[in-house]
């Protein structure tokens, strides 16, 4: 993957599949409405990731966009996430979308929470 620093990334199939709810959340053909990420405290490893579409960008978002999608976050959550990666896995074991963070010490078995 040729990345630039400080950003955050999805992969094709992360992308593929954040085009494929937007469309079935009617969301596909409006041009306003963005994939935002962040961190919340919570979960076993004491943070949990956050993402959902928004349409209200706030004055200290962190702005990026990889493969056509365009991904939003804010000041805070940026700091835990600079550098990395939503994927999307639906193999046998395939645990849905994910976080590829090079920033976490430790992670849960689930997956879904981290430490720094």
């Amino acid at each position: 993957m040729v990345t630039a620093d400080n950003a955050i990334y999805i992969s094709d199939k992360a992308k593929d599949k954040v085009v494929n709810l937007m469309k079935d959340a009617g969301l596909g053909a409006d041009a306003s409405y963005f994939l935002r990420v962040g961190v919340v405290g919570g979960g076993c490893s004491g943070l949990s990731y956050k993402m959902d579409f928004d349409n209200e960008q706030k004055p200290m978002d962190q702005v990026f966009e990889d493969k056509g999608i365009k991904i939003v976050t804010d000041l805070k959550s940026f700091l835990y996430l600079v550098n990395t990666e939503l994927e999307f896995s639906d193999g046998l074991n395939g645990k849905g979308f994910y976080f590829n963070n090079p920033n976490a010490s430790r992670s849960c078995g689930c997956g879904e929470s981290f430490a720094v």
